[in-house]
């Protein structure tokens, strides 16, 4: 029943992603995607997300199902696995995020049949946005849970403390949808203390739980590395990291700029005084590549390295694109959110055609410098596209045209031995001193504080306060 019921969502999805398409390009639904009424699209655009809605939580129930038969199965003793719990996160804020979107989509799908008289503009953006944000951190727990399983398959790290990083997972459930509240914070029919409250104390909470993970991955990593002989000064266990396989590189990127970039760069952006400098500007997007690509989609990448060998079965081909592969799309996508960021740091505004106002009735010129961003940030786009392409040519030949892995095989790209037994066992390492950790925790926290200070800088050369 299980394979039929996940076939119907996949289905659902497909039809639904196909029909959006269809209906934006027939050029008469151009409502981007926040689809803010009283703009209002044809109704097969808001049964396209519908469908697809539909199709995600199909396949959302299916997990669920499956662990619950793994369970009485048998498949793992005592607690489920680390990994599989942020998978069950990630699961739970996908049936929150659905239901938001439900709450909302349905009643705009009707008023667009003319059903409904209207739909209250503030009413829709606060649910809207319960979905938007929150459909960004279910990748966010499901990518973090990648980050320590590729740690314990190719060096065989094992968390620092299951109940920490299990209790920042759940900090996620309770506060990450809060934080959508960001995208609010120039909204005036909303209150200032309902911002404050969500955006100054919540949206911490959720933080902390980023930076827990933030620690304890690369601290897991550490320790696992130490105990395999690399003990030698404070980044030896680094250095002698298996850099080589593109799994473990892309997951290390990703968990670098999701953290020095997309981290940061949020805090900032839910701060309500500071989001007054960059709302509505190319540094929100900027924000957005931060994390959902040079962050999340960079993790998935990784992850196909490991899925590829042990799940089809194939020996990855073109080893050596495939390891420059995360480095280019990586360092692309993070040159992007950092150029977009500082292009609008400098006043460039975001959904707009033509930054050079060229048939504007009033003459309009931004700085030379954010010029020069938007310049770098096409180049670098040009590096992740690449990066991107290699990762197409690399995962769809080795689907079709891999070497068969067959028992004694040595795989191109090895794992940890042992490593499969950490990922699916609960457990935890109690580790020594993790000196290299400590180092790069600490210059994280002073580039967080020197961002955050220099922006209120900003603010007060803008914003005379007295």
């Amino acid at each position: 029943m299980a394979p039929k019921v996940a076939w119907l969502g996949f289905i659902l999805m497909v039809v639904g992603a196909v029909l959006a398409n269809i209906t934006v390009l027939q050029g008469d639904s151009s409502v981007m995607f926040t689809t803010y009424p009283p703009m209002q699209a044809k109704s097969n655009l808001y049964l396209a997300l519908i469908l697809f809605a539909v199709g995600a939580l199909l396949g959302v129930g299916v997990f669920f199902a499956s662990l619950i038969t793994a369970k009485e199965e048998g498949t793992y003793e005592g607690s489920m696995p680390l990994v599989t719990f942020g998978a069950l996160t990630a699961a739970i804020i996908a049936v929150y995020t659905i239901l938001s979107g439900a709450a909302i989509l349905v009643p705009t799908w009707l008023w667009s049949l003319g059903l409904l008289s209207n739909i209250d503009p503030l009413l829709y953006k606060v649910v809207w946005w319960g979905m938007g944000h929150s459909s960004q951190q279910m990748n966010v727990s499901a990518h973090v849970s990648l980050w320590y399983l590729t740690g314990a398959l190719l060096v065989g790290a094992r968390p620092l403390s299951e109940k920490v990083s299990r209790t920042a997972f759940l900090m996620y459930i309770l506060f990450l949808q809060l934080a959508s509240a960001h995208h609010l914070l120039a909204e005036p029919g909303l209150s200032a203390s309902w911002k404050i409250v969500n955006t100054s104390y919540m949206m911490y909470l959720a933080v902390m739980g980023s930076m827990i993970h933030g620690l304890t991955v690369p601290g897991s990593i550490e320790a696992a590395q130490r105990r395999n002989g690399y003990d030698k000064g404070l980044f030896e266990w680094l250095r002698k990291a298996p850099w080589g396989h593109p799994a473990f590189s892309g997951m290390f990127l990703s968990l670098v700029f999701f953290g020095f970039i997309g981290g940061i760069s949020g805090v900032v952006l839910g701060t309500e005084q500071l989001n007054m400098l960059m709302h509505n500007t190319i540094y929100v997007p900027g924000h957005f590549h931060g994390t959902v690509v040079a962050g999340t989609t960079l993790a998935f990448m990784a992850a196909t390295y490991l899925v590829l060998p042990l799940v089809f079965e194939r020996e990855i081909i073109w080893p050596k694109l495939a390891k420059l592969q995360p480095y280019l799309f990586g360092i692309g996508a993070a040159g992007i959110s950092l150029f977009m960021m500082g292009a609008g740091t400098l006043g460039v505004a975001r959904r707009h055609w033509d930054i050079t106002f060229s048939d504007a009735s009033l003459s309009f010129a931004y700085s030379a410098g954010a010029f020069l961003m938007m310049g770098l940030n096409g180049l670098f786009a040009v590096i992740a596209a690449i990066g991107g392409i290699i990762y197409v040519l690399v995962v769809v030949g080795t689907v079709l045209f891999g070497k068969k892995i067959t028992g004694g095989h040595k795989l191109t790209f090895p794992l940890f031995q042992g490593g499969g037994a950490v990922a699916s066992h609960y457990g935890s390492h109690h580790a020594p001193k993790l000196t290299g950790t400590a180092v790069l925790v600490a210059i994280f926290f002073v580039s967080f504080v020197l961002y955050y200070f220099i922006n209120w800088k900003y603010l007060s050369e803008l914003w005379l306060l007295r």
